[in-house]
């Protein structure tokens, strides 16, 4: 079954969940986003556009428009931000990946407390899902080269053709592998820095925890049911 396929399936033990208008600590699993949530990817990624943009003759922004692309789907932003036709858009897409499989994976760095927090949920048995939009063998990539593979009972991204790229698409595949192997799914959490994040959770009724270390603005956290400043406070919220 593909990924696609995933999104459509009916499974009684993976139903949505409620959305919790509070802050609870009593989370039965929780989904991290990865770009501007646990790894600061910015260097990597706004060098790998530079560098797209340049080839395909398009203007490149400064640096504050340019993180506007960091965390949406890449394909997504080529249109939105760049105004670049579909045609373009993938284009770009195969010079971007070219651009960003050479160094992207190691170019960046964890934020400082999140590899330990993850751990501990780990040592819990919370189940800890990845749920991001980055394509997911290099999300994998990621996680395995900062040795954070072993914490995640799940990692759902975008395929590689981009037909599955939206947040709420990733984090129902999320839901439902974790329900797969037997995690609950009634009472999950996502934590995340942009408002795609917290509209793609709450597509699938999961309340988001927004990290402010992140690359959102406080507009786009409107709608999550906290804003985090510190690794300590998200831990507080996710295990007490």
């Amino acid at each position: 079954m593909t990924d696609t396929d995933l999104i459509d399936v009916v499974n009684a033990t993976a139903a949505a969940p409620a959305p919790q208008s509070a802050v609870s600590r009593n989370w039965s699993c929780v989904l991290f986003d990865l770009d501007g949530t646990i790894i600061d990817s910015a260097p990597a990624i706004t060098r790998a556009l530079v560098q797209t943009l340049t080839e395909m003759g398009f203007r490149v922004p400064g640096p504050t428009e340019l993180l506007a692309y960091v965390g949406p789907p890449i394909l997504d932003s080529f249109r939105r931000l760049a105004g670049m036709t579909d045609k373009e858009a993938r284009r770009a897409l195969g010079i971007y990946r070219t651009h960003y499989d050479s160094f992207g994976a190691i170019d960046a760095a964890v934020f400082p407390g999140v590899a330990g927090l993850i751990a501990s949920l780990h040592e819990e048995g919370l189940p800890v899902a990845l749920a991001t939009s980055k394509p997911e063998y290099l999300a994998r990539r990621v996680l395995e080269h900062f040795g954070l593979a072993d914490d995640f009972a799940v990692v759902a991204g975008a395929s590689i053709d981009e037909t599955v790229s939206e947040k709420s698409d990733i984090v129902a595949i999320a839901l439902r592998r974790l329900a797969e192997q037997g995690a609950s799914v009634e009472h999950p959490v996502m934590v995340g820095d942009r408002i795609h994040d917290v509209e793609g959770a709450a597509e699938n009724g999961v309340p988001t925890i927004v990290v402010e270390w992140g690359y959102g603005s406080p507009e786009e956290a409107e709608d999550a049911i906290a804003i985090v400043h510190s690794v300590d406070r998200l831990r507080e919220l996710l295990l007490g």
